[in-house]
C-alpha cells in the first residue's frame, strides 16, 4: 500500500503507506526508509529532526548518543522509550536526507505537511508533544519564528504544550554549560511532566 494517507485510513494502515514512502526517493543519498513509530494509546510525542546513518542502518529511532542523552533528559529507559502504547516518535522527516556543511542536511520538506496531521490523528488528544531541535519547533510554535531556540527553551511551560527542546547532539553539552539553568530548571520539570503522561 502506498501513496498520501487516506482519511479514513486505520492505524495500521497508515503505517504501511509510511514505510512505502517514495516521495523524497530521487533526494535521499541512502535511498527511502522512512523511522516513525506511534500507537493509538501513546500519551508523549516526541517530534525530532530526522534519521542520521546510523538511525538509518538499524531502523530504530534514536537509536545513537543522542538518543541516550534525550533518555537521559526525560528520565526514561529504553524499554519505556520503545514502548509505542507509551511513547510515540515521528520526525520531521521520516528518512536519512543525506550531509551538508557541518552535519546532516535538514529534514525534507515533504514528509511532514504528507503524513504529520494523519499521525496526529490517530494519536490521544491529550498528550504531552516534546520539540526536538529548531526544525520541529518551527513548525509547531510559528508563533516563535523570531526567537533563538534558548529562547524557546527557556519559555519552558509559557505556551502550555508543547515543550521545546534543543536537539541533543554533541554539541548541546557546549549548550548545557553554558545555560545551567536548562539541568537545575528545565529537566525536573520535564521529567515530572514525562512521569505524570506516562503513569
Amino acid at each position: 500500500m502506498s501513496g498520501p494517507a487516506a482519511p479514513g485510513d486505520s492505524i495500521d494502515e497508515l503505517k504501511q503507506r509510511i514505510a512505502a514512502c517514495t516521495l523524497c526517493a530521487a533526494h535521499l543519498p541512502l535511498g527511502p526508509r522512512p523511522i516513525t513509530r506511534f500507537s493509538a494509546r501513546a500519551r508523549v510525542l516526541i517530534i525530532g529532526q530526522a534519521p542520521g546513518t546510523k538511525v538509518h542502518l538499524s531502523g530504530v529511532p534514536w537509536d545513537d548518543d543522542s538518543g541516550d542523552r534525550l533518555r537521559d533528559w526525560l528520565g526514561i529507559d529504553k524499554t519505556v522509550f520503545y514502548d509505542e502504547a507509551k511513547v510515540a516518535q515521528m520526525p520531521m522527516g521520516f528518512c536519512y536526507p543525506g550531509k551538508a556543511a557541518g552535519g546532516d542536511a535538514p529534514p525534507r520538506k515533504e514528509c511532514a505537511p504528507q503524513w504529520h496531521d494523519a499521525v496526529l490523528a490517530h494519536l490521544p488528544e491529550d498528550r504531552l508533544t516534546l520539540l526536538v531541535g529548531t526544525h520541529a519547533q518551527a513548525r509547531y510554535l510559528p508563533e516563535t519564528r523570531s526567537w533563538s531556540m534558548t529562547e524557546r527553551v527557556r519559555a519552558f511551560g509559557q505556551f502550555g504544550e508543547p515543550i521545546a527542546l534543543p536537539h541533543p547532539a554533541w554539541r548541546s553539552r557546549l549548550w548545557m554549560a553554558q545555560h545551567p539553568w536548562f539541568a537545575a530548571e528545565v529537566l525536573p520539570r520535564l521529567r515530572a511532566a514525562v512521569a505524570a503522561r506516562l503513569t
